[in-house]
């Protein structure tokens, strides 16, 4: 037998509390200019304590083929990938929202 959630108490293979919590983020993305013009794109909204902020990170980067960061609560992608980000969570099972 599996591991059970802390959270629900469902055995780990039954468990949703994960993607429930996709679905309740409020996930805003936009893009500003820093030094010398470069364009970086801002992910914020997440809550690190529900999802592993880290993996998604990892797997945002390498959707996007960019170099990047998590600096808090928020994950910073080299360049402009308002789009690419957006479709990428939404395959995740998040909701992004595109901010100008």
């Amino acid at each position: 037998m599996g591991e059970i959630c802390k959270s629900c108490g469902l055995p780990s293979e039954l468990c949703v509390c994960e993607e429930i919590a996709r679905e309740q983020q409020d996930i805003n993305i936009y893009v500003v200019k820093r030094r010398y013009g470069k364009m970086v794109t801002i992910v914020e909204g997440i809550d690190a304590n529900d999802i592993d902020i880290d993996d998604l990170a990892r797997k945002l980067k390498t959707r996007c083929a960019s170099g990047g960061t998590v600096k808090g609560d928020t994950i910073e992608l080299q360049g402009d990938h308002k789009k690419k980000v957006q479709k990428a969570l939404e395959e995740l099972g998040f909701k992004g929202r595109i901010r100008d």
